[in-house]
């Protein structure tokens, strides 16, 4: 059996997950379905592929919003902490929200997406690369 790299829960520790491996690019998505899935002025995610995302607890209290017609974002449904997104046009990726992870995480935020559509009362102070929509 393969030993966690880093393991999640949400607030409540209702849905509680593994990463069985290492994941790459921090991005912080400034788009307003961020702000508004988040609460804050950006959210900041990892993407992973799926078979390394391993569910231990919480598959219940595991709830999605279809937040457009191509993603789903997944959160607890007790606390509302949002733990991953996926989009219909790559289902094998999940983009994870790393805030949630428990370990210290050795990487840096890679990029900004969004910023052309970010909050007015956000200010990036970093010199990471800036992207007006989603990086390619």
């Amino acid at each position: 059996m393969q030993q966690a790299k880093y393991h999640g829960s949400c607030l409540c520790g209702a849905v509680q997950y593994e990463l069985l491996d290492d994941f790459n690019d921090i991005i912080q998505c400034h788009c307003q379905k961020c702000r508004k899935a988040t609460g804050t002025a950006f959210a900041t995610n990892a993407p992973v592929h799926k078979d390394i995302f391993k569910l231990v607890q919480g598959a219940a209290q595991l709830k999605a919003f279809a937040s457009s017609p191509d993603a789903k974002r997944y959160f607890c449904g007790e606390c509302g902490s949002p733990v991953y997104s996926v989009k219909d046009t790559a289902p094998e990726i999940y983009r994870i929200r790393i805030g949630l992870i428990n370990e210290d995480i050795p990487h840096h935020i890679a990029k900004h997406a969004f910023v052309g559509s970010k909050a007015n009362w956000d200010q990036i102070l970093d010199d990471v690369p800036q992207f007006d929509a989603f990086p390619t």
